[in-house]
């Protein structure tokens, strides 16, 4: 197998690093003092998708941009001064990240989040050393349209058809199938019966990353 053809574009939150209760909490709290409620069924149903594209759902409405910035702006900020202490990697993701780096596979963060958010987080948990590339989809189409791992693949040279996304949520994978690339989906956000559109689902990362990459591209 010739792994150094390969790239993994990472999601980051719900794969990487378990952030959905510090993205919950931050987002209930902004809208309630909006006169909002969130419940955590449409939180959990959407999580994955940025935050522009998430918060006229989220109210009901289309905000005006003043309007929406400001919530957006407010529910960052609550987000980052919580979530480095509350949050944590997921178990074998070191491990994972450690063996592509070994392989001479490139590897990207694509996230949904803001560039602000994935450089804030990335650094304190220790992982920015890893990635050649980091890509945020704050301000493009919002996934499942296939645009941030798009641009992730063509910003560390490789090509759709040998890149690898790991994801969790269900429109991180459907923008994966979309841009013609295999999928790994961890079950931390939803189970494995509603991820069927992933070419493998995974509990997490302590099966050997060699193992799923021979299975996914075989020679």
């Amino acid at each position: 197998m010739y792994y150094h053809c390969l790239a993994i574009l990472w999601d980051m939150d719900g794969t990487i690093l378990d952030t959905k209760t510090c993205h919950y909490i931050s987002w209930r709290d902004v809208l309630r003092q909006h006169g909002f409620d969130l419940t955590e069924g449409l939180f959990n149903e959407h999580f994955g998708r940025n935050n522009a594209s998430i918060l006229p759902i989220y109210l009901g409405y289309e905000p005006d941009p003043e309007l929406a910035n400001e919530m957006i702006f407010e529910k960052e900020v609550l987000f980052r001064e919580m979530a480095p202490s509350e949050s944590r990697v997921f178990p074998g993701v070191e491990s994972w990240l450690k063996t592509a780096q070994s392989l001479g596979i490139r590897q990207a963060i694509a996230s949904s989040g803001s560039l602000e958010n994935i450089k804030v987080m990335a650094d304190a948990f220790g992982i920015s050393s890893y990635f050649t590339q980091v890509v945020s989809g704050a301000e493009l189409p919002a996934k499942p349209e296939p645009d941030v791992f798009l641009v992730a693949a063509k910003a560390v040279g490789v090509s759709p058809d040998h890149c690898l996304v790991v994801e969790d949520s269900i429109p991180g994978i459907n923008a994966a199938k979309r841009a013609g690339m295999k999928c790994i989906a961890l079950t931390s956000t939803n189970p494995a019966s509603r991820l069927g559109q992933a070419d493998e689902t995974v509990d997490d990362f302590t099966l050997p990353l060699q193992e799923c990459l021979d299975r996914l591209f075989p020679q």
